[in-house]
């Protein structure tokens, strides 16, 4: 694929993000993926021949990664877990405030609307939710509660995500980094 091909490709990826984290899976049609990304109709099919499911689950993947991505660079430099929590929840919390409340967890939407009904985007949504898991197992690494403190943490900001962008509010996720520095002393 060509410089321009990928560049298409990924202004479908964003697009299509884009409207799932503002409206969901629903929200985000073809035509209106096509229309806020600007390419032609026939390189959609192109690049997504699988149509909306695989167009949606590569767009979740992709988000995944970049949040992972972002947890990697904070674990890097949080010198405890509680400061790294707190880090991935100010970055979360920036992300959601500067996009109008509408930019909450890249992934939650999507397994909220489809992972009863779609297999292949639920199992995308999985291992985007595994990789972060294992990525907050990681960094609690040598304490015999590391598996239920990791998917406790990740429960715990998928939470306060959830209602920061309901009341639009950030104290749900102060609340929360609170918390999650008292569970780990």
């Amino acid at each position: 694929m060509g410089h321009k091909g990928a560049e298409t490709r990924e202004r479908l990826l964003d697009a299509t993000q884009d409207l799932v984290e503002a409206a969901g899976y629903a929200g985000a049609g073809l035509n209106q993926v096509i229309a806020l990304s600007g390419a032609p109709r026939g390189s959609l099919y192109f690049h997504f021949p699988g149509g909306k499911d695989q167009l949606v689950a590569e767009s979740v993947r992709r988000a995944g990664r970049r949040i992972g991505e972002a947890m990697d660079a904070l674990a890097a430099t949080a010198p405890t877990v509680a400061a790294f929590a707190e880090g991935m929840l100010r970055l979360l919390g920036d992300r959601l405030e500067e996009s109008g409340w509408s930019k909450g967890c890249p992934v939650a939407t999507v397994a909220l609307e489809t992972a009863a009904g779609s297999d292949p985007l639920q199992q995308v949504c999985s291992q985007v939710y595994r990789s972060w898991e294992d990525a907050l197992r990681a960094r609690l690494r040598g304490r015999p509660d590391a598996d239920d403190l990791a998917l406790t943490i990740l429960a715990l900001v998928e939470g306060a995500l959830l209602l920061a962008r309901t009341h639009r509010d950030r104290e749900p996720l102060n609340r929360v980094s609170r918390q999650i520095a008292a569970l780990l002393r």
